[in-house]
């Protein structure tokens, strides 16, 4: 039986720690629901209402464009080895960019990840866990660093380029701002 919370206990909090996977989901009124997985120990919880995580370079920034409009967003939780949980966090969120000032002391959480492109700070409205019964087992047998080794290959002048090309419209068309919010300029 499922149950609700208005922050993240301690429990919570540890169970988010002990896992490697985590899922986003945002959508606007008109556009499509993006569910995005993420990995590479870029989440971090920083009280029982507040969530970061890193976003790095990929071929998409649904999640972008979708928080400019409508900042609610969902992430997801299942556990895949031990107990079976499903925990669920709702709220609102906002992405924090380059040029942001809160940029550096937030994007000092993390160990540097080339490629990081936003950090999305999530104020965490309601908390829900259920049972993850049919949720399968899965044995952890370690991370993809193919990611990391393409953005740095690119740099940043070739992860500049990639967003200019590729991270300025979500697929509904949405504008993501991330080269002027990241003060890009094309040349």
């Amino acid at each position: 039986m499922g149950q609700q919370f208005d922050s993240i206990t301690d429990a919570h909090h540890q169970f988010i720690e002990n896992q490697r996977l985590f899922f986003v989901g945002t959508a606007t009124a008109d556009s499509r629901v993006n569910i995005s997985p993420k990995g590479m120990d870029s989440l971090r919880v920083l009280g029982p209402n507040r969530v970061i995580w890193l976003n790095v370079t990929g071929s998409g920034n649904e999640t972008a464009a979708h928080v400019q409009i409508d900042p609610r967003m969902t992430i997801m939780f299942c556990a895949f080895e031990g107990a079976p949980v499903i925990l669920r966090l709702y709220g609102q969120a906002r992405a924090i960019h380059h040029t942001d000032s809160d940029w550096a002391e937030l994007y000092q959480q993390f160990a540097p990840l080339p490629g990081a492109r936003q950090i999305f700070e999530l104020t965490v409205e309601l908390v829900q866990s259920s049972c993850g019964m049919a949720v399968p087992y899965f044995d952890y047998t370690g991370e993809r660093e193919l990611l990391n080794d393409w953005a740095t290959r690119k740099g940043q002048d070739g992860i500049s380029d990639y967003w200019l090309r590729k991270n300025q419209r979500s697929i509904d068309g949405l504008a993501t701002g991330i080269a002027e919010l990241n003060d890009v300029k094309s040349d």
